[in-house]
């Protein structure tokens, strides 16, 4: 027996009259658990089944309804209502509001088959954005497993191409959320299970790997990709010798040109900039000549090198010192129309003030603004830098006012720096008014401030300022580094306190700081100028077992150690061995020779090896 009409249309005043009387038409139904006095509900003797009209569910859900659609659900299975729609046929958006509603508000949980239903209706319909969505939701709280989803959404009712578009947007949607082992795991998959992704997917993919530098499955995925046909473009090309030109591998990343070619792609000028700027990072004799020759071939190809081309060949000359090859590429960048900005500026202070061409680095900064590129902060931090290390102080200061006057507020490198020049000078008063400035200022105090104040306190024998700063450094919440350590290792405990030293050692690793070389390196100095070979020796035998080879200035601790003991016949071991190990002496070995050995009368035995004095 039907319920009444009245009964039927109760609570649906805000529905339309089509609505209405659709309650009364053919209905689909399906069995529910309980009954309900609702339009949608009828009662057949013992069971209860509810009346799913497509028309009904279509307008409520659309226009929101939810309250009415609340007592259906609330009296039903919002997971059955979910299949009723399926098998409806309704628009894909319709089923995805009320799948969202029905999540949050029952707090339901649908299983991956409804979900990759729902993603296949979305991309019959190709609603690519719903489908990007929906899977960067879930990608956020990782609410499958890739294999999972594979498997499933190879197993549900989906197309061959409605598959391939769902991986290939599940592919992007990790890479998007940064979880590239992810996006690389759904990569593969798609492959086992024959799906063809796009560059939509794989050029972000790469862009997230190459951003985390694992360059080893950044060229795992390019052959992936060319093997499985999957079309490259340029900035498929570019991501991938940026990533090599990182790692450097320059010819590897130089061999791309090529494929470039071979699929119909033309090198463009951030191909180029990548490669000029992987040679004048990479190091090593002749880097800027393979520089300059990737630019004439960019010129010789007719693409015209822009300003940041010139930005990065005129700061490779900078940081090779050679200012002079750096200023006649700052007059062709001119020649050419080009204007230079403030990196090409910096790049030139920089680079003269590193070479202690002051003058000239303060010309270009003139120059600057004249030419309407107005200096900042870095600029003035630069010149404070190359007058400090030129130890004038008085004219680093000056700059320091002007640039206060001028509104450019100084950050932390600013002081930071002059704090450094004035501690190596040994003016800690300045340094102090600087770190007491600081304060008053606002300015936030680092590490770095701390280890330069420690450094010049520690250098004059003040352990008790130094001990103060320490202290202060410790209410600040600032932990110790590496830098600190190192110099309360080789200055602070030093010559009588080596067991303070190597108790600060021990302590590194709990701090989760891995000891360098500097390390290992001052503590030996530390043993050998208190005598204890033993202590030194074994020091080094822990080190080389944390995985740091004793280097050259290991040796030449450990040597001068020996010779200041008299055991010369075991520095002279200590000398071949180095020598055997493929050292190179440096002008301190001979320093150590000529002065701790040759002029106690003894001649070291250098066994055949070749050791020429440097010149």
């Amino acid at each position: 027996m039907y319920v009444s009409s009245k009964l039927l249309l109760s609570g649906t005043r805000c529905l339309s009259e089509k609505t209405k009387s659709a309650l009364t038409r053919d209905s689909i139904t399906v069995p529910l658990c309980s009954s309900t006095p609702y339009a949608m509900i009828r009662s057949l003797s013992s069971s209860h089944s509810i009346i799913f009209d497509k028309s009904v569910a279509s307008e409520l859900i659309s226009k929101q309804h939810w309250t009415h659609l609340k007592k259906i659900i609330d009296q039903s299975d919002p997971h059955q209502f979910l299949k009723c729609l399926f098998e409806s046929e309704l628009r894909g958006q319709t089923v995805l509001r009320y799948f969202k509603w029905s999540e949050k508000e029952n707090r339901v949980l649908y299983g991956l088959d409804a979900y990759c239903r729902l993603l296949h209706l979305l991309a019959h319909e190709k609603k690519y954005s719903e489908i990007r969505a929906l899977l960067h939701g879930a990608v956020q709280i990782d609410r499958f497993s890739v294999s999972t989803f594979f498997h499933t959404l190879s197993m549900s009712s989906g197309q061959f191409c409605s598959n391939s578009v769902v991986a290939d947007m599940l592919v992007l949607a990790y890479a998007k959320n940064c979880k590239t082992e992810l996006a690389v795991e759904a990569f593969q998959r798609a492959g086992d299970y024959r799906f063809r992704l796009s560059i939509i997917s794989c050029n972000p993919l790469l862009s997230g790997l190459v951003k985390e530098n694992k360059i080893e499955l950044v060229e795992a995925v390019y052959k992936d990709m060319i093997r499985r046909r999957i079309t490259p473009n340029v900035i498929t090309f570019n991501t991938v010798i940026n990533g090599l030109c990182k790692a450097g591998k320059m010819q590897r990343a130089e061999d791309l040109i090529e494929d470039m070619k071979s699929w119909g792609c033309s090198p463009s000028v951030i191909t180029y900039n990548t490669l000029i700027d992987g040679h004048c990072k990479r190091g090593g004799p002749g880097k800027l000549y393979k520089a300059d020759a990737i630019l004439k071939e960019m010129v010789a190809r007719n693409i015209s090198p822009t300003v940041v081309t010139f930005n990065v060949l005129i700061d490779g000359y900078c940081k090779d010192e050679s200012s002079d090859a750096a200023m006649r590429l700052f007059k062709e960048m001119m020649h050419q129309n080009l204007t230079p900005n403030v990196f090409t500026y910096h790049s030139l202070i920089n680079g003269f003030c590193n070479e202690g061409k002051i003058d000239e680095a303060l010309k270009l900064h003139d120059e600057m603004e004249n030419s309407g590129v107005n200096p900042n902060v870095v600029t003035y931090n630069i010149i404070i830098n190359g007058f400090c290390k030129k130890g004038m102080l008085n004219e680093a200061r000056k700059l320091f006012d002007d640039s206060v006057a001028k509104d450019l507020v100084p950050n932390d490198i600013t002081y930071n720096t002059l704090i450094d020049g004035y501690c190596k000078a040994g003016h800690l008063a300045d340094a102090i008014e600087l770190h007491d400035l600081m304060l008053e200022r606002g300015v936030p105090l680092s590490v770095s401030t701390y280890n330069c104040l420690l450094i010049g306190f520690c250098q004059k024998g003040d352990k008790k300022r130094a001990s103060q700063l320490l202290e202060e450094m410790e209410k600040k919440g600032l932990r110790a580094d590496l830098v600190t350590c190192n110099i309360l290792i080789g200055t602070f405990y030093g010559k009588g306190h080596s067991n303070k030293a190597l108790r600060l050692l021990d302590e590194m690793f709990g701090m989760g700081l891995d000891p360098s070389h500097v390390t290992y390196n001052t503590l030996i100095d530390v043993f050998c100028k208190e005598g204890n070979l033993k202590a030194a020796v074994n020091l080094r035998k822990r080190m080389e077992k944390m995985g740091k080879r004793a280097n050259v200035v290991t040796y030449n601790v450990m040597i001068k150690g020996h010779c200041q003991k008299g055991k010369l016949q075991e520095a002279n071991m200590l000398l071949n061995e180095m020598l055997e190990k493929g050292l190179v002496p440096n002008r301190f070995t001979y320093d150590i020779i000529r002065d701790e050995m040759m002029e106690k009368g003894f001649i070291p035995d250098i066994d055949g090896h070749l050791c020429t004095s440097p010149s």
